[in-house]
């Protein structure tokens, strides 16, 4: 029996070389199916920075509700047991007041005004005025004067109600004098004649005329 030759070992080296192609060939195949591109337009996650948390944005505060403003207006009214007329002017968080009798009491006094509406009032000689403006309207308060407390309350005045003043120099005596024109038109005043005071005589409220010892004058409204 005749060994194989040369020939058929040679067949046998070249299948084996196409098993080993044929091979190498399906293997690089499924490597690239596994490897599935990104779908077009798609954004690959966020990740989060290392060692920072993201929180939540803080909710914006509430804003605090403000106090009423107060009011440029004019006050007018009588004390509790009516002996006495009480008018107060404010302007811009500054008022000014007037207390009278119509006889021989009177006292000016002025101060700040809170933003609550409280006010402490001072004048001449220790005389005082705390009062509080309620919604606006009216002011409720108390004067001190020459040892008495005094209960008041104001009203809001509607021109030509109000406070008014005037001051002159009347054949050499220096004339001061002070009304406060009540809703309806009652008039309560002093004029004081070189430290003495009397009665005031009466003003015309839409012009604020008024004569005194033959001498026309002017009053003025009164504000801060």
């Amino acid at each position: 029996m005749k060994r194989p030759g040369p020939l058929l070992t040679l067949l046998a080296g070249l299948l084996l070389a196409v098993f080993m192609l044929s091979l190498n060939a399906t293997t690089g195949v499924r490597n690239a199916s596994s490897s599935r591109p990104r779908t077009p337009g798609t954004a690959p996650p966020a990740s989060a920075t290392p060692g920072k948390a993201t929180s939540p944005p803080s909710p914006s505060p509430s804003a605090s509700p403000s106090a009423s403003p107060v009011p440029n207006a004019d006050y007018a009214g009588r004390t509790d047991d009516d002996s006495s007329a009480v008018a107060v002017s404010l302007r811009d968080g500054r008022a000014i007041a007037y207390f009278c009798d119509g006889h021989d009491k009177e006292s000016w006094l002025k101060g700040d005004v809170g933003g609550d509406g409280t006010m402490r009032l001072t004048g001449k000689n220790g005389a005082g005025l705390d009062g509080r403006l309620r919604d606006g309207r009216r002011i409720r308060g108390t004067v001190e004067l020459g040892g008495r407390r005094y209960a008041f309350t104001a009203d809001k005045a509607v021109k030509p109600s109000g406070l008014y003043r005037a001051t002159a120099t009347v054949r050499g005596a220096e004339l001061d004098g002070g009304w406060i024109v009540l809703p309806g038109g009652r008039q309560v005043g002093i004029l004081d004649r070189d430290g003495e005071p009397s009665a005031a005589p009466v003003i015309d409220p839409e012009t604020g005329a008024v004569t005194v010892d033959g001498r026309k004058l002017t009053a003025h409204p009164v504000t801060p």
